[in-house]
């Protein structure tokens, strides 16, 4: 049994073979069509409020085994709320623009597009009526429960792309999706394959989004490839991903779905006037937590005086594990508007804040100011 994955191990040529594949009917029975390996589903035609045991069943194996994405036409019989979200969430958009500069992006320059973190939250504060109305959507809640099971978590963050821009790179998403290739090798094999069982993405058409501008590129069946956390990046990975994408053009109300480990991408609007504007779900498992609420800013407050006096005779690798023991090693959750990613897909830790410290020499009264700084930019 293989307990690491390696880069060295990324093959492209078994890769493509492993996507070789066209979707059948009866891998998806209750699709009401199939366009390029993609089961759409016409929710206009599906009672959601019986039972869905087996719809439910269908929509898991389709995003674990087969193609890794599907479609919901008129998730939104009535897209009124939708107008009324994309209202709210223009006056959010103009709002932070007076008041930042500029969001950093996971996949994009700041200023290439418009985003809105955390536009779950900011909605429902603005108006929750209109939460209600968008959010409570059993057509979201089935595929969430079809994926995740019952009590899943919903974030969302959305995303105006406008005429003229660029497309994004082919990756995968969180979690090992937002970790650098040398952090995603550090995991062991069998956590590559869970990640993708740990979320679910969807994006939500606030208007409807023609080919010209650049609805999402899929590479349908790319996410059983057992080392494609680590594979996403490489220049012939990337150059196969653009050879062989796909993408369907979408009508507002339209949902699309898909496992987080599926090579994606934004398209590029080349349209003239598209206002291309998503709502991008990150829905987590209720699973995602620990079993303890710790303090852990005033335990590594108390920790670091006495790491960095060094009356402790622990060598190098012991401080280090003590530091994962004590200090949040993890970038997420946290608040994207105050503490955006730097240099890279997620933002510095408590942990690599407390190396970076002990590395430089920090003052301990310096490292309380840091701490602090930290905790506001996370927690705001």
């Amino acid at each position: 049994m293989q307990a690491y994955l390696s880069s060295d191990d990324c093959n492209l040529k078994e890769f493509s073979k492993s996507l070789e594949r066209n979707l059948q009917q009866s891998d998806a029975p209750q699709a009401h069509d199939i366009q390029k390996n993609i089961p759409i589903y016409d929710i206009n035609k599906i009672d959601l409020t019986k039972n869905t045991d087996v719809l439910r069943s269908e929509w898991a194996n389709v995003l674990r085994n087969t193609s890794g994405v599907l479609v919901l036409k008129n998730a939104y019989s009535d897209t009124s709320c939708i107008d009324a979200a994309t209202k709210i969430y223009n006056k959010i958009i103009a709002a932070e623009k007076v008041s930042s500069e500029g969001k950093e992006d996971h996949f994009a320059a700041s200023g290439a597009n418009d985003r809105i973190w955390n536009s779950a939250q900011k909605l429902c504060e603005f108006d929750p009526l209109v939460f209600a109305q968008y959010f409570g959507n059993l057509a979201i809640n089935t595929a969430c429960q079809a994926w995740l099971g019952p009590n899943y978590q919903m974030t969302s963050q959305i995303n105006l792309v406008r005429p003229g821009g660029a497309a994004q790179s082919p990756h995968r998403d969180y979690h090992l999706g937002f970790q650098s290739n040398e952090i995603a090798a550090s995991y062991p094999a069998h956590v590559h394959d869970l990640s993708p069982v740990l979320t679910l993405q969807g994006a939500v058409a606030h208007a409807d989004m023609p080919l010209e501008s650049g609805p999402t590129k899929l590479l349908p069946f790319s996410q059983v490839y057992r080392y494609g956390y680590l594979a996403f990046s490489k220049p012939e990975f990337r150059e196969f991903f653009e050879n062989n994408y796909v993408q369907l053009p979408l009508k507002k109300g339209d949902i699309i779905f898909f496992n987080p480990a599926l090579y994606h991408a934004g398209g590029a609007n080349i349209s003239k006037d598209v206002q291309r504007m998503a709502n991008l779900l990150q829905v987590s498992s209720a699973f995602g937590r620990a079993m303890e609420n710790l303090n852990r800013i005033n335990m590594t407050r108390k920790l670091y005086p006495i790491l960095a006096k060094g009356h402790h005779s622990l060598n190098k690798a012991k401080i280090d594990v003590a530091i994962t023991a004590c200090s949040e090693g993890y970038s997420f959750p946290t608040n994207l508007d105050t503490a955006p990613p730097q240099g890279g897909l997620a933002p510095e830790t408590q942990a690599d804040l407390f190396r970076r410290a002990l590395s430089t020499g920090m003052s301990s009264t310096d490292f309380e100011i840091e701490l602090s700084k930290h905790s506001r930019r996370n927690n705001a």
